[in-house]
Formats: structure tokens, C-alpha cells, sequence
């Protein structure tokens, strides 16, 4: 018999994160694109970030016919790197006169994340923005298909830093943390060992 779930944070119940969610406001509106085959998936970063900023919205499926009404009147971005992408420091400030500013965040495998696009021709035309370095992701229950990759979460924080600066937006990340912890714990030590490598010890 299948345990329990939050229908808000879809974690079981015995392990619901919504008392870390926070509901933080931000400047920028975030649109979360969501492949199917992560809706489902115990590591739903992008569900965590809809439920933890006010100002966003996500949206479930391969298709989305919707999407020029969404951007309708936005100075909207796609986050997603492409040989002309702009780093997201490097973009003019905005002013009390700007358009809205959407971004938009695909949410998937790299693979899946560039179906999206091709089965969506208005997100592909987008202006595409990347993220400036920064640390390594704190995924470690993931690998990693590159090195400066990082979770769905980690990229909106990092993005948001920098477009809603000097507002700050860690603390989007304590659910995920506690996400992770969990799947370590829940795993154990020596097999989180084996495939992820050692874990990190407090200090």
C-alpha cells in the first residue's frame, strides 16, 4: 500500500518539507516548464521553487500552447545556454519603466530540456541568459552531466540574486537541503559513499 503523500509538497507525509517552504517575493516573475517525466521524480526541485516564491508559475508538459500568452507584455529570458547567451550579470539594470522581467526556466534532462524547446518554437526564439559562475551545486544525490551543472532550484536562486539584486533568496534553498539530507540518511552512508563519494562532515 503506497504511503501518504502532501498533496502540496507531493513528499510523504512522514517526511512533508512544507515547514521549510518559505514564501518569499521577488521583482522577477519565475515561469517553470516542467518535462513530464520529472513531475513525478522524488528530487522535484522546480515544484519546490513554485511553492517557495510568490511570483511564480509552473506549468507540466511538453507542449504548452499557452506559451505566448504567458509572455505576453514581458521582458521575458530563457534560462538555458546557447552560443549567444548573455550572462545574467552582464544584462542592463532594470528601471522603474521596464517591462515586467520573466524567466523562464525549462525544467528536465539536458535531453528533455531540449525537446522542450524543440516542441515549443516560441521558447527556442527567446533571448537565452546564462548563470555567472558560481559555487558547486549541492546536489549530491545527482550526478552531475557537467561540473558547473546545478538543480532547477539552485539555478533560480542564483538567477534571482543577481536580477532582483540586493534581495537575497537562499532561503529557497533549506527545503532542498533537507531534501537532500534526507536521501542521504535514507540511503546510508556507505552506499552515498560509493556512488556519490564521501559524504561532507560538519564542522
Amino acid at each position: 500500500m503506497p504511503r501518504p503523500v502532501c498533496a502540496r509538497c507531493q513528499r510523504p507525509l512522514s517526511l512533508c518539507l512544507c515547514a521549510l517552504i518559505p514564501r518569499l517575493e521577488s521583482r522577477t516573475r519565475v515561469l517553470l516548464l516542467q518535462h513530464p517525466s520529472e513531475r513525478r521524480h522524488p528530487l522535484n526541485t522546480a515544484r519546490l521553487a513554485a511553492l517557495g516564491l510568490v511570483n511564480a508559475q509552473l506549468e507540466i508538459g511538453e507542449e504548452f500552447p499557452e506559451l505566448p500568452l504567458w509572455l505576453d507584455g514581458q521582458d521575458a529570458r530563457l534560462l538555458f545556454p546557447g552560443p549567444e547567451a548573455v550572462c545574467l550579470d552582464r544584462l542592463p539594470a532594470a528601471t522603474a519603466d521596464s517591462p515586467p522581467q520573466l524567466l523562464v526556466v525549462p525544467d528536465g534532462t539536458w535531453r528533455k530540456a531540449r525537446l522542450l524547446l524543440h516542441t515549443n518554437p516560441a521558447l527556442a526564439a527567446l533571448p537565452r541568459v546564462t548563470l555567472p559562475p558560481g559555487p558547486p551545486s549541492r546536489y549530491r544525490v545527482r550526478k552531475a552531466p557537467a561540473a558547473d551543472a546545478v538543480s532547477t532550484i539552485e539555478a533560480v536562486v542564483a538567477a534571482l540574486n543577481v536580477l532582483d539584486a540586493p534581495a537575497r533568496f537562499e532561503e529557497l534553498l533549506t527545503p532542498f537541503e533537507a531534501l537532500i539530507d534526507g536521501q542521504i540518511a535514507a540511503m546510508g552512508a556507505e552506499t552515498f559513499a560509493r556512488n556519490h563519494g564521501a559524504p561532507e562532515q560538519d564542522t
